[in-house]
């Protein structure tokens, strides 16, 4: 058996109840068999302040810590204005910094996300590839997972239960650890 793929997933959202942190808890119950998934906190990420990136807060630390030991990233965020949350911008701004010392140089990028709406999040996907792109990262193309109708996929304790939706997550989760396995 080949080694363990280590994914490491973080939520856009800071909602405890949100569709997204239950969209990321499923896909830690559908991840292949030679993967693991740690889960990263986004709460407490302070706006970016160039000022202090040299001497970052220890939870940005942390954080850069996570993402180069991690083999892939697996963002689950919800749109907000029709772009990306501003936790989640703030904590992808603090890892790329400063110039020449970004965690997320290399790295794999699954992207997911969940609305209660139709497009289930397509726009800050699209942002955020943009964002990555420059960042150097190769995000996975293919399945493109945008949950809609969020609330009728996920019982009231935040449990997927939609099959066609925990069916797409876990070839999304299977094509992730296979980018990550060539990259």
């Amino acid at each position: 058996m080949e080694r363990t793929v280590k994914i490491l997933g973080f939520a856009g959202s800071l909602r405890k109840g949100s569709y997204n942190r239950a969209l990321l808890r499923a896909a830690g119950e559908l991840l292949p068999a030679d993967a693991q998934l740690e889960i990263f906190d986004l709460d407490g990420i302070p706006g970016f302040n160039q000022d202090l990136e040299s001497t970052p807060p220890d939870k940005i630390k942390d954080f850069k810590a996570r993402i180069r030991a991690a083999d892939a990233v697996l963002i689950v965020t919800p749109e907000y204005n029709y772009s990306v949350p501003g936790v989640l911008k703030n904590a992808i701004d603090w890892a790329s910094r400063p110039y020449g010392d970004s965690a997320w140089t290399g790295k794999v990028l699954g992207l997911m996300s969940a609305s209660t709406g139709m497009l289930g999040g397509a726009r800050s996907q699209y942002h955020l590839r943009q964002s990555f792109l420059f960042l150097d990262v190769k995000a996975l193309t293919k399945p493109e997972i945008f949950v809609t109708f969020a609330a009728q996929k996920f019982d009231e304790s935040g449990k997927l239960t939609d099959e066609a939706t925990r069916k797409v997550v876990k070839d999304m989760l299977q094509a992730l650890v296979a980018l990550a396995r060539k990259s």
